[in-house]
C-alpha cells in the first residue's frame, strides 16, 4: 500500500499545470535559472572573462583569481558532461562523496561542515550570546558521536552531555541576561525544560538505549533554538529604502507544503515542513510568504527534479514569474545575500561580484532541501516565484565551499521529510502550502491589499 507521510493534513483546488523550465547553467555552476521550454541549455560564464586584476595587486588577488578560475574550468567540463549526455558520475556525485574531484576547493572549509537544517537555522539567528553557543556545541555534536558504531558510541554522547550540563550550569545568568526582557519567562521555562531534559539524557545514557538518544537530542536543541530566538529583540537592522515596501518577513515563519505525489507505490503524498529564515532574507522570505498566502503555488505542478535540484514555481502564460494585478507586471525581486559577519545582506550583487570570494554567507547551501530563488542567467534582481531545493552535493557544491553561495539568494530550509524530496518528479502537484506560525512577522502583505 502506498505511503502517506505527513506531520499536518490540510485540503486545497488542485489543478495542472504542464509546462516545464528550461535551466541554464548560470556561471559556474548549475542551479535553475529562468525560461520556458522543455529542453535544457547549461551556458557557462567564466570569472575569467572578468578584467584581471593590475600587476600591483596580483600578490593580494591570485589565490582568488586561480580558486575561480579552477571553478569555472571545473564547471565548463561539468557543461560538457551534461549537453553530450557523457556519463557524470565524476560530477554529479552522492551528497557525502569521499573524494572529491576539487581537492583544492577544500581550502575555504575550516571544519567540518554543518548540513543538519535545525541546526543551521540556530547558528543563522542574530545573536552574540557564547554561554548559550556553549551549550549548544556539544548537543550539537551528539550526531557525530553517534556515527560510532554500537554501544561505544554512548561514552561519546556521554562527554557531550556533561559537557552541556556543565556549560549550561555555569552559563545560565549569562544566558537568562541576553534574553529579551518581553522573553525572559518563556527563556528561563526552556532552561528549565533543558535542564531536566539534560538529566533524562544523562539517565538514556546510562541505561545504554542508544536509540533513545538522537530524539532526546533534538528535544533538548529544540529548548535551545527556542532560548536563542528569545535573544532576538526586535528586528535588528533597516531594509534598504527601495525595498522597504515590498512584502518583508521581519523574522521567521513556518509553512506546510503538501505535494501530490503519482506513479509512486510507495508514497501517495507527502507533507514538507519549511522554515523561513526573514532574518537572514527579509526580501526573499517575504516574497514567497505572500505569493503563499495568494494561493499563487496551490495545484502547480513539480517543474525540474532531475537528481539535483526540485524546482517550480513557473505559472501558467507566457509569464516567467508573479504578475502583480495591481501593476499587471512581473513582481521581481532583488538577490539578496547575508554574510557572516555582516549586520545586513547584500543586494542585487553576488559575493563574487563583491570580491568577497572567501565569504561564508548566513545561510549556506549545506543542507539537503536548501530552499532558494531560482533567476535569469544573467540578471541578479529577476527571480519572481520559482524556487528549486537543492537535493544534493556534488564536487561542485561541497558543504561550506559551494559554489552556490552567494549567487542564489537561500531564504529556508526543509526540516522535516526532507528525504522525499528525493522521491519527487516532474509532473507530482503541489496541493497546497501553508503557513502554521510567524505570519505575523510579514509587513506589507499585498495578497491583503488585492483581498
Amino acid at each position: 500500500m502506498a505511503a502517506s507521510v505527513s506531520c499536518h493534513y490540510f485540503s486545497s483546488p488542485l489543478t495542472t499545470s504542464t509546462k516545464s523550465i528550461k535551466p541554464k547553467l548560470n556561471y559556474s555552476h548549475f542551479a535553475p535559472s529562468l525560461s520556458k521550454g522543455s529542453i535544457r541549455h547549461f551556458v557557462p560564464l567564466c570569472s575569467s572573462q572578468r578584467s584581471l586584476p593590475s600587476e600591483s595587486e596580483c600578490q593580494d588577488k591570485e589565490k582568488d583569481w586561480f580558486l575561480s578560475l579552477k571553478k569555472c574550468a571545473a564547471a565548463v567540463a561539468l557543461s560538457v558532461s551534461l549537453i553530450t549526455g557523457l556519463p557524470g558520475s565524476q560530477w554529479l556525485s552522492p551528497a557525502h562523496a569521499s573524494t572529491p574531484a576539487l581537492p583544492d576547493v577544500s581550502v575555504l572549509i575550516s571544519g567540518p561542515p554543518i548540513k543538519d537544517p535545525g541546526a543551521l537555522l540556530r547558528y543563522a539567528l542574530p545573536i552574540d550570546n557564547k554561554a548559550i553557543r556553549e551549550v549548544q556545541k556539544p548537543l550539537e555534536d551528539i550526531t557525530d558521536s553517534l556515527k560510532i558504531a554500537g554501544v561505544k558510541a554512548l561514552d561519546s554522547v556521554e562527554r557531550n552531555t556533561r559537557q552541556a550540563s556543565r556549560a549550561l550550569m555555569e552559563g545560565k545568568t549569562l544566558i537568562v541576561s541576553g534574553v529579551a526582557k518581553s522573553k525572559t519567562d518563556h527563556a528561563i521555562e526552556l532552561l528549565n525544560k533543558l535542564e531536566a531534559g539534560l538529566g533524562e539524557l544523562q539517565q538514556i545514557v546510562e541505561d545504554r538505549n542508544r536509540d533513545a538518544v538522537a530524539p532526546k537530542q533534538k528535544e533538548l536543541l529544540n529548548y535551545v533554538g527556542g532560548v536563542e530566538e528569545d535573544m532576538v529583540d526586535g528586528f535588528p537592522y533597516e531594509v534598504p529604502e527601495e525595498y522597504q515596501n515590498m512584502p518583508l518577513l521581519k523574522g521567521r515563519a513556518t509553512v506546510d507544503m503538501k505535494v501530490k505525489v503519482k506513479d509512486n507505490p510507495n508514497l501517495e503524498e507527502c507533507v514538507f515542513r519549511i522554515v523561513l529564515d526573514g532574518y537572514n532574507a527579509p526580501v526573499t522570505a517575504g516574497n514567497f510568504i505572500d505569493l503563499v498566502e495568494r494561493h499563487f503555488y496551490d495545484g502547480m505542478d513539480i517543474q525540474r527534479a532531475d537528481g539535483f535540484v526540485v524546482q517550480t514555481g513557473d505559472p501558467e502564460g507566457p509569464a516567467e514569474g508573479f504578475i502583480d494585478p495591481s501593476t499587471e507586471k512581473t513582481r521581481t525581486i532583488p538577490l539578496e545575500i547575508m554574510v557572516v559577519g555582516e549586520k545586513a545582506p547584500f543586494y542585487g550583487e553576488t559575493l563574487e561580484d563583491l570580491g568577497l570570494y572567501k565569504a561564508q554567507t548566513r545561510l549556506p547551501f549545506n543542507a539537503f532541501g536548501t530552499m532558494a530563488m531560482a533567476r535569469e542567467e544573467f540578471e541578479n534582481n529577476s527571480a519572481s516565484s520559482q524556487v528549486f531545493w537543492l537535493l544534493k552535493e556534488s564536487e561542485l557544491t561541497p558543504s561550506n565551499a559551494n559554489i552556490l553561495d552567494g549567487r542564489y539568494a537561500v531564504f529556508g530550509y526543509v526540516t522535516e521529510n526532507e528525504d522525499f524530496l528525493a522521491d519527487l518528479k516532474v509532473g507530482d502537484v503541489i496541493e497546497s502550502i501553508h503557513v502554521v506560525s510567524g505570519l505575523d512577522n510579514l509587513v506589507n502583505p499585498s495578497y491583503k491589499i488585492a483581498g
